[in-house]
């Protein structure tokens, strides 16, 4: 009988630190999500927030923006290991590839080439006419736009002074102020800043075409929760309010309203691996 009586007591017990326990065990995984500054603070958080909350509901997988001051400072939450999602081009070099972050999506949007831009009416109409002057750049991470035109300046021996800004909207700033003479930058930003803000630049040069940014996860996040992630961003515009969630952030920021998701796979970079190949290694 008293072994009975145990026996139901510890079973209650157990029912009873279950029932306690459960809605820890049912809270939903939490990660952070760092896109990399394409434009400042503000408009960062205007364009991601709105399409990371609605990957958080159809995931289940809860997201956090975390973003820096200025494009460096995010990544290096990212090399700091503080962050388990991203939106970047900072994590292809031979060094960052051994880190094992997995491409699964990109925006899909035309390729991007990275350039050097003047004001429209700029007296400047070579690259040559840059030696010596100051050049602004969103920051030393940013690949196509100050990597790649960077890399180009130093191949043609056109020593320039360069200007961080910290953010693509910023370095555009400088150049439109008169602070500096001319700005690194890829072409989807040019535009989207031409329709945000009525500025007209000349084009100086243009590199080769690149994919636009890669959606990476971390490999220490968990395949199921990765997939559940990935299949929220690739399927966020076949869902009306995804879509429109989707036209009212690109509108934000100047980009088309059909900018949306699609799978991807490392392949798709290829061309961000051939730079380093060449590139000074002072730009790895």
């Amino acid at each position: 009988m008293k072994r009975t009586f145990l026996t139901r007591l510890t079973g209650v017990l157990l029912l009873a630190c279950s029932a306690q326990i459960s809605p820890v065990l049912a809270q939903q995984a939490t990660y952070n999500f760092s896109p990399v500054n394409q434009y400042d603070i503000n408009l960062t958080a205007a364009y991601w927030n709105p399409i990371i909350a609605y990957v958080s509901e159809k995931s289940g997988v809860k997201l956090n923006l975390k973003i820096g001051r200025t494009s460096a400072d995010t990544t290096s939450y990212v090399l700091a290991k503080e962050v388990e999602f991203v939106f970047s081009n900072h994590l292809f070099s031979p060094d960052r590839e051994k880190l094992g972050w997995k491409v699964f999506g990109r925006r899909n949007t035309p390729p991007l080439q990275g350039q050097i831009v003047v004001p429209a009416d700029s007296p400047i109409t070579e690259l040559a006419q840059l030696k010596g002057q100051e050049v602004s750049f969103a920051g030393p991470e940013a690949f196509i736009v100050y990597k790649v035109p960077y890399a180009n300046l130093l191949s043609k021996n056109i020593d320039v002074k360069v200007v961080f800004a910290g953010n693509q909207n910023a370095a555009f700033a400088q150049l439109f102020a008169g602070k500096v003479v001319a700005s690194g930058g890829n072409s989807q930003l040019v535009d989207g800043y031409t329709r945000r803000e009525g500025k007209k630049f000349r084009v100086l040069w243009s590199s080769e075409s690149y994919q636009d940014l890669a959606l990476m996860v971390a490999s220490k996040v968990p395949e199921g929760d990765a997939r559940r992630v990935a299949a929220a961003f690739v399927e966020m515009y076949s869902d009306p309010k995804g879509r429109d969630i989707l036209h009212q952030a690109s509108k934000e920021v100047g980009l088309p309203n059909d900018a949306y998701f699609v799978a991807a796979s490392a392949a798709d970079y290829a061309s961000y691996k051939r730079f380093y190949q060449s590139a000074p290694v002072a730009l790895h």
